[in-house]
């Protein structure tokens, strides 16, 4: 039997798990998560697109995640660090360890890759 090893990144003919920010990581608004998990390999390696509407609220990084983003404006602050504003088209990677804040100013939408 043929296993294709291609695996194409969309939210086509698929359902989101939908969640939201842990209550005591919650800032600012009231926002909600879509994720398409595409790819989710024996190792700790998932893949697929995430969504989620205006909102601010704390991160910690204990796993490897690259990200591109589709659409939308957010802001990804350092705790001790410099902003960064992301639109569309930018690409990124936060490593083990980050810690900081999401805030998402127009609803985004990411592609990401995480290793565990």
């Amino acid at each position: 039997m043929y296993v294709s090893r291609f695996v194409g990144v969309s939210v086509a003919g698929s359902e989101p798990e939908e969640g939201a920010p842990a209550p005591d990581r919650l800032i600012a608004g009231d926002p909600k998560f879509r994720t398409w998990n595409v790819e989710e390999a024996d190792g700790g390696l998932y893949a697929g697109i995430w969504e989620a509407t205006p909102g601010k609220w704390r991160i910690e990084y204990d796993e490897w995640e690259f990200c591109h983003i589709l659409s939308g404006v957010s802001i990804v602050a350092e705790e001790a660090g410099e902003a960064h504003t992301l639109k569309a088209g930018d690409s990124f990677v936060l490593r083990p360890g980050f810690k900081g804040t999401w805030e998402v100013v127009e609803t985004t939408r990411k592609e990401y890759v995480i290793r565990v």
